[in-house]
């Protein structure tokens, strides 16, 4: 509706002018009439103009940075504003980022009618600032509903995750689950490297260039806790039952079997309505009575580590590349991820509970036993598609609420290592939406700090040699033989 405006203005303004070159002179009395006429018509033209471009203001970023237009992400959250959230920014008027900022506030303010900016320089105004309890510079105070968070940042995405803390009004955590040697939400440490198929590890015996020796899950807790969410661990071998209040219950990667009386702990979870995120690698041994429990739920989980020659991430087949993913909403608007060593899932039929296969594998991957995983395959089986994650819900046999339950075949996508890159992370963070009962919503996720790549599954490698290593020589050469022929005959 401002281009309405604006282009309205624009077009009045060309009127005038041209009415201005036509309007005749005359004599005499005459001309001095016109022309006051004129300039009386023309102030209140401007006048006019001023009011509704005012009234009526439109954002033009032109810089090919788009350095005064917010991400993408954070207007998706203004966009999805359904009450009014005061935003009061106190910048440091010496600091080059913060009036960066200043100005990103108050363009976001003029463009969502429901976030309502204030900008003050503290220096300026100190009992203002004294009077709200902000003891520092370039931090963002929000406000809705009677709550109230601060948010030290000069990033607009930054407040846009805090606006996302503000206003959520469900305090149930996200639990992970400890005692078999899960992934410690707590750790932060991480390794990089590159690997191929013969050296298929994570670990120091491997092809790598090692920065720490251990996985940990931190970098996930800690982008669900900027998003409001409450963090909770949770053990079973003290033979107590799972919180009831766990919104969502995460398995990730664990290392030893669990005894009975702790599926027994998981079955009744799931009997109440609970949500569960499991993550099992290839090398867990899962316990029968954890796949009976699976299976009650509609999920089988096979042995061994797929191997895809099709897709796949670098030069690694058991790096599996995922393009496409089910209609779900986990899943919907991901884009390319990938998963280090997976092992191959299954859809059973089971009473009272509906099944979707998330992502799956390439027609021609198949499965070799762990032991082999180390070295290349040249088979493993009869290639097909193979299912790497499976959301289930329904209710379980003698269960009181429907349960929602995700599998994925594989750990690591959700670890330090690999959860900054590509989709990893929205993928981890779309599965926890689901299981909470939450809409995905916008792909807003906190920003982690790696080293910029260019991540490419092998058949996009293969066609980039192809154009650039033969097509393009070889259409040079076949133009050179063109020409040297013609000037021979």
């Amino acid at each position: 509706m401002g281009i309405v405006w604006a282009l309205g203005v624009l077009a009045a303004l060309v009127v005038l002018f041209a009415a201005g070159l036509r309007a005749p002179l005359g004599r005499g009395r005459g001309r001095i009439v016109v022309r006051a006429i004129g300039v009386v018509a023309a102030l209140g033209a401007v006048l006019a103009a001023n009011v509704i471009v005012f009234r009526h203001d439109q954002h033009f970023d032109v810089t090919h940075e788009q350095a005064f237009t917010p991400a993408p992400e954070t207007r998706a959250v203004l966009e999805q504003l359904t009450q009014d959230v005061e935003l009061v920014y106190f910048y440091q008027a010496q600091n080059p980022a913060a009036r960066a900022a200043k100005t990103m506030v108050e363009i976001m303010g003029r463009e969502y009618p429901r976030l309502k900016v204030r900008t003050v320089d503290p220096d300026q105004t100190p009992a203002l600032a004294n009077r709200y309890g902000v003891r520092m510079y370039n931090a963002a105070l929000l406000m809705a509903g009677g709550q109230r968070i601060e948010v030290a940042t000069t990033e607009d995405r930054e407040i846009a995750l805090g606006i996302l803390r503000l206003l959520r009004r469900d305090p149930r955590p996200v639990c992970f689950l400890t005692g078999h040697g899960e992934y410690d939400p707590e750790n932060f440490e991480f390794h990089t490297h590159f690997e191929g198929s013969q050296g298929h590890n994570h670990d120091a015996g491997g092809m790598t260039v090692v920065n720490m020796q251990q996985h940990g899950i931190g970098r996930l807790r800690r982008a669900l806790d900027k998003l409001g969410y409450a963090i909770r661990k949770v053990g079973l071998a003290t033979g107590g039952a799972v919180p009831a209040d766990c919104a969502a219950l995460i398995l990730a990667n664990p290392r030893t079997p669990f005894a009975p009386p702790e599926v027994d702990l998981l079955g009744r979870y799931l009997q109440g309505g609970g949500n569960l995120l499991a993550l099992l690698e290839p090398d867990y041994a899962v316990s029968a009575e954890l796949q009976t429990l699976l299976g009650r739920a509609g999920v089988s989980v096979g042995d061994g580590v797929i191997v895809d020659p099709l897709s796949h991430y670098f030069t690694d087949e058991q790096m599996v590349a995922v393009e496409k993913y089910a209609a779900h909403p986990a899943s919907v608007g991901l884009a390319l991820s990938f998963f280090p060593g997976a092992r191959p899932l299954q859809a059973v039929a089971a009473p009272g509970v509906k099944t979707t296969v998330l992502f799956s594998t390439s027609a021609q991957a198949t499965v070799v036993a762990q032991a082999q995983s180390q070295r290349a395959a040249d088979g493993g089986g009869p290639a097909a598609v193979r299912p790497l994650a499976i959301a289930a819900e329904g209710t379980l046999p003698g269960g009181a609420r429907p349960f929602r339950l995700a599998v994925v075949g594989d750990a690591d996508f959700a670890s330090n290592s690999f959860y900054p890159f590509l989709a990893n992370a929205d993928l981890a963070l779309g599965l926890t939406a689901w299981l909470r009962g939450e809409p995905r919503g916008v792909a807003m996720k906190p920003p982690v700090e790696v080293i910029p790549l260019v991540t490419m599954t092998n058949q996009q490698m293969q066609l980039i040699f192809v154009l650039c290593v033969i097509g393009v020589p070889g259409l040079c050469a076949l133009a050179g033989a063109w020409v040297w022929w013609r000037r021979r005959f």
